[in-house]
């Protein structure tokens, strides 16, 4: 099950943006740029900056999530996001005894293909273990012979066959990923994976990140989300055809 947290972001964000873009308003100094600076003017502030799409401030905030439950394929698109940094689990020095595994809803409901790709799942977890059985006492035999001890010959052999081996694990393989991004990039990564079109899983990550942010900064995300949300449908012709649905759903919903 797909799971998703805000791990850490900047404290006192909106100050700091509000601070960032009066200095570029405004013949004040760095000393001052926080002056007079209340909740009340922040506000006022910050919801001009966002009706008037002015994002340039708005990129010295950062926030940093943790995702687990999630499928190499939805990773595979979500490092496409270049103006971010990641930490994934790694498969080279992870050995997986039982590796986990997303099944997609239409696979899910439709029992036959179920029982496909669960079969496929099983037999990708015994290759694995027998290519990673296979290399490792080939990797074992020559560090030995090569008069490693037998603990250092070990690890080494380990690290080696299940690099290797890994390359039988499927998309569905499930992982882990720690990323952080600041707030723009934030904006334009929901614009594109919380539409409708975006495929279903890292849509559903999208919209769950879009959830945790609104709590800690309500405004600077309250034109968040897709990007028919503001505007007509980027999509053109291949549109999904609910804008009104969507547009409820992320206004009234999220």
């Amino acid at each position: 099950m797909q799971k998703v947290k805000l791990l850490r972001y900047t404290p006192e964000g909106e100050k700091l943006i509000a601070s960032a873009a009066k200095l570029c308003y405004s013949a004040v100094g760095i000393e001052e740029i926080e002056d007079n600076l209340e909740e009340k003017n922040i506000d006022s502030f910050l919801n001009m900056l966002m009706d008037l799409g002015h994002e340039s401030p708005i990129e010295h905030v950062t926030f940093t999530f943790g995702a687990e439950g999630v499928s190499r394929t939805l990773t595979h698109q979500l490092v496409r996001h270049r103006i971010a940094s990641y930490s994934q689990q790694s498969q080279r020095y992870v050995k997986l005894e039982q590796f986990e595994y997303i099944i997609p809803p239409n696979i899910e409901k439709d029992q036959r293909a179920k029982e496909i790709f669960l079969k496929a799942m099983e037999e990708d977890q015994k290759y694995y273990d027998e290519l990673t059985e296979i290399l490792f006492q080939e990797h074992l035999a020559r560090y030995i012979g090569e008069g490693l001890s037998e603990k250092k010959a070990r690890q080494k052999a380990e690290k080696e066959a299940i690099e290797d081996a890994r390359y039988v694990f499927p998309n569905a393989c499930e992982t882990k990923i720690v990323f952080s991004m600041n707030a723009r990039t934030l904006l334009n990564f929901f614009r594109l994976r919380c539409c409708n079109r975006a495929q279903w899983e890292i849509r559903e990550l999208a919209t769950s990140m879009l959830k945790e942010v609104k709590k800690v900064y309500p405004i600077l995300f309250k034109n968040a989300g897709p990007g028919c949300l503001n505007g007509p449908c980027p999509e053109g012709p291949m549109t999904c055809g609910k804008i009104n649905e969507v547009r409820d759903k992320f206004r009234n919903q999220i």
